[in-house]
């Protein structure tokens, strides 16, 4: 039986922001980013995710890139979701009615993570996101940075309390945990990485959640219309070159950073030779050298993943 969902099924695209040397947001690279993406198809993009140093920025950051990010989204046919990653409560809704007010009204939130939130905190975290700001929409980013793993039949409960409540994002290929989601939260459109997503859509429409494979867009997006079409073959053909382009990151990148901005502003760079690859300090971002060998990598061995 299928079940009509709150959020359309489509390629989720995150767009990183570009910092300066002396850590200033670059708004010509960015806006060159997101028309890149739009240009290539991905009509769905969200910014301040973990890739996106949501968890990083300072309020006077977030309403600079929210405001350039909303005028460059502001098209018929494209969606825009803001991010919101912080340890205070008080500064995710301060940062919702900001955005709110210049326009935004899709959000993707996460739980706080300074302490892990047992059932009674959980609740009063969606009751003032979802149930504060009812005439906006919510994806919830489901993350164990957060110490809590929302489950399928949580998130069918929230979705029942929460009209509001779309969508989720999820990082994960556990069979269990993908049919739970699936079977336990229809309503809500799914969107899963590279390893789940031929998982969950074998089992129904779920959303594809892209990353390393941004590489290249239409490369993708031919994987994620595999998966609409449940065509289990394509899916399986494309996703055998996944485990070389994950050990040509890992191995161009090793142990010198280990936050998911620092590969994503690598697949940026791809794309565009002037990206910064810097990450907001404390956090180390790659070398241009580690760079130079990941595109090596795949120029030698994966060169149909390049643009």
């Amino acid at each position: 039986m299928s079940t009509t969902k709150r959020y359309r099924s489509c390629i989720l695209g995150t767009c990183c922001v570009p910092w300066s040397g002396t850590f200033d947001f670059e708004e010509d690279i960015f806006r060159r980013s997101v028309r890149h993406q739009i240009a290539s198809g991905i009509h769905d993009l969200y910014i301040f995710g973990t890739a996106g140093e949501g968890y990083a920025v300072t309020d006077k950051q977030f309403d600079e890139v929210t405001r350039v990010f909303l005028e460059e989204t502001h098209a018929d046919g494209i969606q825009s979701m803001v991010g919101l990653i912080s340890i205070s409560l008080p500064t995710v809704i301060e940062r919702i009615e900001r955005a709110r007010d210049m326009g935004a009204r899709c959000f993707q939130i996460s739980l706080p993570s300074w302490g892990v939130l047992n059932d009674a905190e959980m609740e009063v975290f969606f009751r003032e996101t979802c149930g504060r700001f009812a005439d906006c929409e919510f994806l919830h980013y489901n993350l164990m940075r957060t110490g809590r793993i929302i489950t399928g039949d949580e998130y069918g409960r929230l979705a029942e309390m929460y009209p509001n409540l779309v969508a989720t994002k999820n990082s994960t290929a556990d069979v269990p945990r993908l049919t739970s989601l699936m079977k336990d939260a229809p309503q809500l459109q799914h969107f899963i990485t590279e390893g789940g997503f031929p998982i969950a859509a074998m089992m129904g429409e779920c959303g594809f959640l892209i990353s390393y494979i941004s590489t290249n867009f239409a490369r993708a997006t031919e994987f994620y219309q595999a998966g609409r079409a449940q065509n289990e073959a394509k899916l399986a053909s494309i996703s055998k070159d996944f485990p070389g382009l994950i050990a040509a990151f890992k191995d161009a990148v090793g142990t010198s950073a280990h936050i998911d901005g620092a590969f994503d502003k690598m697949f940026c760079r791809v794309h565009d030779p002037e990206f910064p690859l810097r990450l907001l300090p404390p956090y180390s971002g790659v070398s241009d050298t580690a760079f130079a060998h990941y595109l090596e990598l795949l120029k030698q061995n994966h060169p149909d993943w390049l643009p």
